[in-house]
């Protein structure tokens, strides 16, 4: 009898760690998907509809190594998350949780999807269970929408004291229009920059939001001055390819409201940090932050 007892238990832990997506027994994570669709680091676990913190690539080996083993496990699959919604399969080929700078890296192949991940086209992975009710809506925004976006942004650009002229000559990252609430009205999502000088970048991250009566508003945003003695490599002109700029990841309703959270990455020399921000009383806040050390410059 405590022999059929003890069979029965081993096979019930065995399929909690067997086949299929992700341990079962673990929590929810959602990950960033990035490198052209070739790797996913994690962003937060998901409980009580909040987002926590996972281990990140500082963590001790004990503990990148039961993250590894419960979630970068060869043939782990997930599910690729673009526009708000399922739209493939994210299927973990590798991990090594003692290598130099991929300790919570995963290598991954993409499948089941027509979704092109390039450059700063990136997207998000999970294995919660996600509702259908996603609109599906990432695009560039249309005349109109970019013309209103770019109107906003070099007014807060001049509101930091930016001039008239240097506010004009707009460089951007990731202009993208997404529906996060399925009400056909598009929000608009932003990385801009401007040279201040040879030395210098101004850089801008913006949400903005088209109101029912047509308005289009400014619901976040976040100025950084950075200065070439700030830049860890000491050259200005690498912001330019990206580095330090916040960028949009995708946007994926975790806690269920019917309104999608937005997920930005923000890229370091050392390693990637997210920000994941949510609608509250039609604003746009941050809710969560996280970062994954890769190794050192």
């Amino acid at each position: 009898m405590k022999f059929t007892k003890f069979i029965i238990t081993a096979l019930f832990v065995l399929s909690l760690t067997v086949g299929g997506f992700a341990q079962r027994k673990s929590l929810p994570v959602i990950f960033a998907v990035v490198d052209d669709g070739k790797t996913i680091e994690p962003i937060g676990y998901v409980k009580d509809k909040k987002l926590f913190k996972t281990v990140d690539g500082a963590s001790s080996e004990k503990d990148l190594r039961n993250f590894s083993r419960s979630y970068f496990r060869a043939k782990s699959k997930y599910k690729l998350i673009f526009a708000g919604k399922n739209s493939g399969v994210v299927t973990v080929k590798k991990n090594d949780y003692t290598s130099e700078c991929a300790k919570n890296l995963a290598e991954i192949s993409l499948g089941a999807t027509k979704t092109k991940l390039s450059g700063f086209v990136m997207g998000l992975a999970t294995d919660m269970r996600s509702k259908e009710t996603a609109s599906g809506i990432r695009r560039l925004p249309n005349f109109e929408e970019r013309a209103e976006f770019e109107k906003i942004v070099r007014e807060e650009f001049v509101r930091q004291n930016i001039s008239d002229s240097t506010a004009k000559d707009l460089k951007y990252h990731n202009l993208t229009a997404i529906d996060v609430d399925d009400t056909g009205i598009a929000e608009l999502v932003g990385t801009f920059w401007v040279n201040t000088s040879a030395t210098e970048r101004a850089l801008l991250f913006m949400i903005v939001d088209k109101e029912k009566s047509g308005t289009y508003t400014k619901t976040y945003s976040d100025y950084r001055l950075v200065k070439q003695d700030d830049v860890m490599n000491k050259e200005i002109k690498t912001l330019d390819d990206g580095i330090y700029h916040e960028l949009l990841l995708d946007s994926f309703d975790y806690d269920g409201d019917g309104v999608s959270e937005i997920f930005t990455m923000i890229q370091g020399f050392e390693g990637n940090s997210f920000n994941v921000y949510q609608r509250q009383s039609g604003k746009w806040v941050k809710a969560f932050e996280n970062s994954n050390y890769r190794c050192g410059f």
